[in-house]
């Protein structure tokens, strides 16, 4: 997450800043609205403008604009700025901080520009086997096309490949080519000189040339339109790039990394997408299975989205009752990770007691989960999920989880557990013993598993 912050304000924006380095933002200074462009343009680039709210935001917007540069802005001020504010965002701002900043704001407004945290959980065979595939490729410089339904994780798993390369300390850069109109798109990525069309001032440094040296992920390329791809065939072929407006190529040295959720051998039998450019761009295939697809994956990421909010919310860690993980694991999630990062999200606010029941796993409308599924589709579903959370595992690891697990539900009551699987308390414990020594997280009395 790259962060630059224009304007002082009497150093409440160094305190701003401060917070934003604590969160794993790389933040750029600059005082004034022409300081923010020549950052811009200098190939530095930014995620995110945090603008000092008596700044000219409409004007800097505007010239954002005719530069065709895409980003976005958030005005800052003191609390009493309250018409700045409301000018501001009739500007175009997508958000007001007021200052003095608020770590919890500051991180919520990051979180909601990055998108994506970039944690990497996994623990069913079938994603693990696409980021062994991963690992093993990622020292190269071969591209990768990365594939799947959309919120299954695909910038996740390339930021991955990226922090596993040989380019691991170089810059990755991420474009959304879904996100940024076709007009500016082209600009995005290469750059342009001065005087490339109106309101081209001063040369800008593209998406290319600042990820020199390190990866740079094309996410939802299936959206670039075709002319553009012609354009970015070369710049992959000859590693050279033409800025808009340019007289000469320039060298650059980077790794393609591309994402779609798309068939993209059907879009080009369709026409809509070069077949030069997918043999290009698809050396390495990771196609991303479905959530649906890696039903041990569901639980492990709940649990993990349920420690991660309500730790962000301020609320106790509390583990999920039986129904409720029923639920969970009967659900199709059609919107992948994403959609069951949301219900967890959900859930941790609207659950009450001393665990997240099944009446708190309710969809946006405020509906329950799988409400069309009779309860026979369910069971099999269910059925069908644990049994293939099975295959490929050893007995010792089965036995591990289903003990673990147990204990967990009865919140690490050592008899109960006992009682529930059919043994006794002795080797219970023995069992307990040995996973501690091997390193493994056992809940003491009274406790549960985040």
């Amino acid at each position: 997450m790259r962060l630059l912050i224009v304007g002082t304000l009497g150093g409440q924006l160094t305190t701003a800043s401060k917070i934003a380095m604590q969160g794993g933002a790389q933040v750029t200074h600059a005082d004034d609205i022409e300081g923010a462009l020549r950052v811009l343009r200098s190939g530095r680039g930014a995620d995110l403008l945090m603008v000092e709210v008596h700044l000219d935001i409409a004007g800097l917007i505007q010239k954002l604009q005719n530069e065709r540069v895409h980003v976005p802005v958030v005005a800052c001020g003191v609390e009493t700025d309250a018409q700045a504010a409301v000018s501001a965002i009739r500007a175009g701002a997508k958000e007001y901080i007021p200052l003095p900043p608020d770590p919890e704001l500051i991180a919520a407004v990051l979180a909601a520009v990055a998108q994506e945290r970039g944690d990497l959980i996994y623990r069913d065979d079938a994603m693990a086997s696409v980021v062994k595939l991963a690992e093993q490729v990622a020292p190269s410089d071969a591209s990768v096309l990365i594939t799947g339904e959309s919120g299954t994780g695909k910038e996740v798993i390339a930021r991955h490949v990226h922090k596993c390369s040989n380019r691991a300390s170089k810059p990755f850069i991420s474009i959304n080519c879904a996100a940024i109109p076709e007009h500016l798109l082209e600009s995005e990525l290469f750059g342009h000189e001065k005087g490339a069309f109106t309101g081209a001032v001063a040369r800008r440094i593209g998406k290319f040339e600042e990820a020199d040296g390190g990866t740079l992920l094309l996410d939802e390329i299936s959206e670039m339109d075709v002319r553009l791809q012609a354009k970015l065939l070369r710049a992959i072929q000859e590693r050279v790039i033409d800025r808009v407006g340019g007289t000469r190529p320039v060298p650059v040295n980077i790794r393609i990394l591309a994402t779609s959720n798309r068939d993209l051998a059907e879009s080009v039998r369709q026409g809509h997408f070069r077949e030069d450019l997918l043999f290009r761009l698809n050396v390495v295939n990771l196609k991303l299975p479905a959530l649906r697809e890696r039903p041990a994956d569901i639980m492990e990421l709940a649990l993990f989205f349920i420690k991660h909010y309500s730790e962000a919310n301020g609320v106790p860690v509390r583990p999920l009752s039986v129904e409720a993980r029923q639920a969970l694991m009967s659900n199709p999630w059609p919107g992948n990770v994403r959609e069951l990062e949301n219900t967890m999200h959900r859930a941790v606010l609207l659950a009450s007691g001393g665990e997240i029941g099944v009446e708190a796993i309710r969809m946006p409308d405020g509906s329950p989960l799988s409400v069309s599924k009779g309860a026979a589709e369910r069971a099999a579903q269910t059925a069908e999920a644990v049994t293939r959370s099975f295959v490929g595992r050893t007995v010792a690891d089965v036995e591990r989880d289903l003990i673990l697990d147990t204990l967990d539900h009865c919140l690490g009551n050592r008899t109960h557990a006992a009682k529930i699987l059919g043994i006794s308390i002795r080797t219970l414990r023995n069992k307990l013993n040995q996973y501690t020594d091997e390193g493994i997280s056992v809940p003491g009395p009274g406790e549960a598993r985040a």
